[in-house]
């Protein structure tokens, strides 16, 4: 992996969030630590990281503003979020199955709701993907993490 083609630094806009469940919390803070620690995030054109990106919802609009190293703009990407609503509202109502699972069902009842979890998150991260293709180049682990915190910014307290 190239280190300049990556992201060093994340902040996830946090003016459209009025409070978190623990477990969505805790979900926020391992997505950012994992993005951070491992990512490959590339703007299409020519561009040079290592990058800071700032996520937010901005007129309705999922928006990407993506900076260099010293934090001056180097692209915006605005994507519609009508796309992500059906996946992200499944999503969260597999994680609330999930966490109250997790309370008083048995394993394999939890194993079973944290398959469908992974496997919409996939769904999630590979829409992403797609939106994003002749954009941002990712791989799909970063993909996965990105999504988690687009699922983020969705919550409304």
């Amino acid at each position: 992996m190239d280190k300049s083609e990556r992201i060093v630094d994340f902040k996830l806009d946090e003016a459209t969030v009025v409070r978190r469940s623990p477990e969505v919390e805790h979900e926020r803070k391992i997505a950012v630590f994992d993005l951070l620690e491992e990512n490959s995030f590339s703007p299409v054109g020519d561009f040079t990281g290592p990058y800071h990106l700032r996520l937010s919802i901005v007129e309705g609009r999922l928006a990407f503003d993506i900076r260099d190293g010293s934090d001056e703009p180097v692209k915006s990407v605005i994507l519609a979020l009508s796309p992500f609503r059906r996946i992200v509202n499944e999503y969260f109502e597999i994680c609330d199955s999930y966490f109250t699972a997790i309370k008083a069902s048995t394993p394999s009842q939890i194993e079973a709701i944290d398959m469908g979890r992974r496997g919409l998150h996939n769904d999630g991260s590979d829409l992403l993907r797609e939106r994003l293709a002749e954009k941002i180049e990712l791989d799909h682990p970063t993909a996965r993490r990105l999504f988690t915190l687009i699922c983020v910014l969705h919550i409304r307290g």
